[in-house]
């Protein structure tokens, strides 16, 4: 049986690689550039027409949205470049001012024409274009080369479709959400016994080091994101944006506030050396308390992640549940620390802000919380959308009209799929 699981693991792992970004660009760039340099030796009357394959290679992109916006910036960047030098050709020809010259106008038209990224390669095609001697059939074939490695790359995205990134987003959604399970729950068991303050202080190093997390998943998100524009395959697509977006957040939130908690552990922890963090019963209700909520925040996470309806109400109900129990397990810890202050009150100010944070905790993994948020940031998203729609796109869609399942599936919830 075990050779069995080991077999059919070697396909899974080549499936798993075969969707890996990096293998996919590989792919799709060598075939977008080797197309266009075929194209282009018949095309071009340039012995080697290399501009082709590398507008192609600069031009290709994991997703379609990413393609066709690189591919006009590409092109307008190279054929602006080709203008500039065919201008400083027929005026002043090479020379080193001349070059310099060069450069400072192709870079300040490549800001004129807004070519973002691309504002380097103005100047480089001038460069290009201005060192050979005949100028002129050497700048049309460039634009021409240009335009073929624009065309064959956006074309590989029609024709090979890229992938949506949305697995991939969830899956470091996901990841997010159980390194702070895990954190809490070492938090939780040393809460329970007698914690040295530098081992305390170490947990808040841990906290503070998700930030970089936080960042890595931000990448995965908005590589998701665009791979859902333009995209024909994807329905809803604003909306699993939207759920994304807004579940990173409150994680992200989630992170910053169990930051805070460890650092009021290090300070309790400082403050009440050598004796335990807290007093036995709360600090076994402070142990129960953390690892509830390290089980709600990995249930919201595969809430905010599923694509199918029926996963996601199991998720919300599952999350719900833990919530409830979260709940009764806080009053419950409430009532130990106010017990303890009328006994002590040396530290009331650091057992107050115990509560106080785990209450945060609480309110932002609230469902309740979570459907307003969702469709605030709908309605938010959605106006922008309309303030930078063109008017006659406007017109036509109140002439032609909406069908109502469209408007209503605008506001759906998070289960929807793909």
């Amino acid at each position: 049986m075990q050779d069995v699981r080991k077999w059919a693991e070697g396909p899974r792992r080549v499936l798993r690689r075969h969707r890996d970004p990096v293998v996919v660009q590989t792919l799709r760039s060598a075939t977008a550039a080797t197309i266009a340099y075929v194209v282009a030796l018949r095309l071009s009357p340039e012995p080697a027409p290399l501009t082709a394959p590398l507008t192609a290679l600069l031009v290709v992109q994991v997703t379609l949205y990413a393609t066709l916006t690189n591919g006009f910036r590409r092109v307008n960047s190279v054929v602006a470049g080709v203008l500039v030098a065919i201008a400083f050709s027929q005026l002043v020809g090479l020379t080193w001012w001349s070059l310099a010259l060069l450069i400072v106008a192709s870079l300040a038209v490549g800001h004129l024409v807004r070519v973002d990224e691309y504002i380097p390669e103005v100047a480089i095609s001038a460069m290009l274009v201005l060192g050979v001697t005949t100028i002129s059939s050497t700048a049309w074939a460039r634009i021409v080369e240009t335009l073929i490695g624009a065309v064959v790359g956006m074309g590989c995205n029609l024709l090979l479709p890229p992938p949506v990134w949305v697995d991939e987003a969830g899956e470091s959604i996901e990841g997010l959400a159980r390194r702070l399970r895990q954190l809490m729950l070492r938090m939780g068991e040393e809460a329970a016994g007698l914690t040295p303050w530098r081992q305390a202080a170490e947990r808040l190093h841990e906290a503070r080091r998700l930030d970089h997390a936080i960042v890595e998943v931000d990448a995965a998100l908005r590589q998701a994101e665009d791979s859902l524009r333009l995209n024909p395959r994807v329905r809803e697509g604003l909306l699993h944006r939207v759920v994304l977006r807004t579940g990173l957040d409150t994680l992200e939130i989630c992170t910053v506030v169990l930051r805070v908690l460890a650092r009021t552990f290090t300070d309790l922890a400082k403050a009440r050396e050598p004796e335990p963090l807290f007093a036995s019963d709360a600090g076994a209700a402070v142990e129960r308390l953390l690892s509830q909520i390290a089980d709600a925040v990995v249930s919201f996470a595969v809430l905010v992640t599923t694509s199918i309806s029926e996963s996601a109400e199991s998720a919300e109900a599952r999350l719900t549940a833990e919530l409830h129990s979260a709940a009764g397990t806080r009053d419950k810890l409430a009532e130990l620390l106010r017990d303890d202050v009328r006994r002590d009150d040396r530290n009331w100010q650091l057992l107050g802000a115990v509560l106080t944070e785990v209450n945060r905790l609480l309110d932002e993994l609230d469902t309740e919380h979570r459907t307003r948020r969702l469709l605030e940031e709908l309605d938010r998203v959605s106006a922008e959308q309309r303030a930078k729609r063109p008017p006659w796109l406007t017109w036509l869609r109140e002439r032609v009209g909406v069908p109502e399942r469209l408007r209503r599936n605008r506001g759906g919830g998070p289960g929807r799929s793909l």
